[in-house]
């Protein structure tokens, strides 16, 4: 199955060069252990308790942030060495290609995301709402990442070298991190930085997942709200990149 190779073949290069995922991993988990420290201490009362089970979360989404929102480089990598047209060229449904890269991309996703929930639980974090809970978590997950890396493999369709795609995924992905709850409560914000925080659809992302985690309910409808908000992202992101693939040629 095209998929499968497709898949495979993107998870060995990763494997290749690890320096990917420890590159991706290293910055969250910086945050998580040394800013989680320093705000806690000024932050005490604001956030319902422990400071690194508010933060994680957000931190979460940082993960997949920094290895699906960089994982287009792989393909100024694999144009270099002339794979990425000649598969282009193959008999390979553009779906499958498409799909095999942000699949291989959501893998170590989830790979870093397991590192880094392993280290909280140094921290006494758990999911209080349960297996239920866990299931959700990993679906809203999942979906952040598939866009995620949706956006990165569309802008490395458009633009037309690495330097310029670090420098617009960078511009782009702190603004989003930092306009949210990521770090610091919505209770705290007003005016109009709060309505950009809730403008935000990752600031939705990460409040049901810290109300999961820290909370033995689950509010459906606030989970079935967001989850349809992504999903709906997903499938653009995600014609809007076959749609591309289809009309060009020669990306």
């Amino acid at each position: 199955m095209a998929l499968g190779t497709i898949f495979r073949r993107n998870l060995k290069w990763r494997i290749q060069n690890p320096i990917t995922i420890i590159m991706s991993i290293l910055q969250p988990m910086l945050w998580l252990i040394f800013y989680s420290k320093a705000a806690e201490m000024t932050m005490k009362g604001e956030t319902g308790g422990n400071y690194i089970e508010f933060i994680l979360p957000g931190i979460l989404v940082l993960v997949i942030f920094s290895s699906s929102g960089s994982s287009g480089i792989s393909n100024y990598i694999t144009k270099k060495n002339g794979s990425f047209y000649r598969i282009l060229i193959s008999p390979v449904k553009r779906s499958d290609i498409i799909l095999g890269h942000l699949l291989e991309t959501i893998t170590v996703s989830f790979l870093e995301i397991g590192i880094l929930i392993a280290i909280s639980a140094f921290s006494s974090i758990y999911i209080r709402s349960g297996i239920k809970g866990i299931i959700v978590i990993i679906i809203l997950l999942f979906l952040t990442a598939f866009f995620t890396a949706g956006v990165s493999y569309f802008l490395s369709l458009l633009i037309p070298n690495e330097d310029a795609f670090f420098t617009v995924i960078n511009t782009l992905v702190l603004p989003v991190f930092f306009i949210s709850t990521a770090l610091f409560p919505l209770k705290n914000m007003t005016g109009n930085f709060r309505t950009a925080v809730l403008m935000n659809p990752f600031t939705h992302i990460i409040e049901n997942i810290r109300n999961l985690m820290m909370n033995q309910y689950i509010c459906w409808k606030e989970v079935i709200f967001t989850g349809g908000i992504f999903f709906i992202l997903c499938c653009i992101i995600f014609g809007a990149i076959l749609s591309k693939l289809k009309g060009d040629k020669k990306v």
